[in-house]
């Protein structure tokens, strides 16, 4: 059994606090990803699961074992990490073997781990190159076929791909979900790319400032985000938030009132639009003047203000820079957040 369980962990460096009172549990064969900003703690969370960053309060469970005070080579675990860190002196199979030959592995069963895992990655023609012979996502298999011959409970992958150019970071997706589906083990992911996050993992974790915000899988993530952080962290362009009035069950911002049923008994209120949903047939209008476009080929992200608020929306390519247009909007791809905490409403 390999699930992962923190119970409130706690991580300080001093008086900072970088990881607040955790608790998630990861379940046996799970691919869960942690996403956030750079300097949110999942990183620091994937660490101290690891052993390499000691916690300061809290339990951490592998299986049903403790193993706050177990040595990292001793918690069954595999890393991969950020940079390939694969010996340049040694071919694949010496690179692959490394870790199997240090705990004095019988030398026919590393040849037969090393044999299977260039099998699983596509890396039997390499074995007898040297890592500059390699291209980046090569030597990033050779990094995953090291972590494979190991048969760990756990991987933990450490942004893996961000080294990658954009289409090798797309292949590279799809063989890592493929090996997770063959291995049938537990897989926690980091990543600052929330295109990642929505296409590989089972469920998503978001943090920010070392505080989980929302755990749950990528459509609900998106759907139902729990707070305004979780609706702008997720999603391509960010969602737009406007800043309105509320009044006898009407909303007002700018020149636009419109009415909702069952408001919350408030002066303020945060909309949320995702930039797909501000569309041209829909019941709420607004016009607003184009600052920018980014044109996509077939469609143009358009930006403009709605009040005091940037905003954008995905729209036919037939707009250009100072021109007005007539927008709207559908009041069930409305998003309600508080105004003050944020929190979806």
């Amino acid at each position: 059994m390999s699930s992962v369980t923190l119970k409130n962990i706690c991580k300080k460096y001093d008086s900072k606090v970088v990881i607040d009172n955790i608790d998630l549990e990861i379940k046996d064969k799970e691919f869960i990803v942690l996403v956030g900003a750079s300097g949110c703690g999942k990183s620091t969370i994937l660490r101290m699961i690891a052993g390499l960053e000691e916690i300061s309060g809290g339990e951490i469970l592998i299986g049903d074992k403790k193993v706050n005070d177990i040595p990292p080579k001793d918690r069954d675990i595999a890393f991969v990490f950020q940079s390939y860190a694969l010996y340049p002196h040694m071919t694949v199979r010496e690179n692959i073997a490394f870790g199997l030959k240090m705990r004095k592995v019988a030398k026919s069963e590393i040849e037969k781990k090393v044999k299977e895992a260039a099998e699983i990655l596509n890396l039997t023609e390499y074995l007898d190159r040297k890592p500059k012979q390699l291209s980046g996502g090569q030597r990033q298999r050779v990094a995953l076929g090291r972590a494979i011959v190991r048969n760990p409970k756990v991987f933990l992958m450490d942004e893996p791909l961000s080294n990658l150019d954009a289409k090798l970071r797309v292949q590279m997706r799809a063989e890592i979900k493929k090996l997770h589906e063959k291995l049938q083990t537990t897989f926690i992911y980091v990543t600052h790319d929330q295109t990642e996050a929505l296409t590989m993992g089972d469920r998503i974790v978001v943090l920010d400032k070392g505080i989980i915000q929302q755990v749950a899988a990528p459509e609900e993530i998106y759907n139902n985000p729990a707070n305004t952080f979780v609706a702008g962290f997720v999603g391509s362009p960010q969602m737009n938030f406007i800043n309105a009035e509320v009044e006898n069950n009407s909303i007002k911002f700018g020149d636009t009132t419109f009415y909702l049923n069952n408001l919350p008994d408030c002066k303020k209120i945060t909309l949320g639009i995702r930039p797909e949903k501000m569309v041209c047939n829909g019941e709420i209008k607004l016009k607003a003047k184009v600052d920018m476009y980014e044109l996509l080929g077939s469609e143009k992200i358009v930006y403009f203000n709605i009040q005091d608020s940037k905003c954008s929306a995905k729209l036919p390519p037939d707009y250009e820079i100072g021109e007005y247009i007539d927008l709207s909007i559908s009041p069930q791809d409305i998003y309600l957040f508080d105004f003050e905490s944020g929190k979806r409403i």
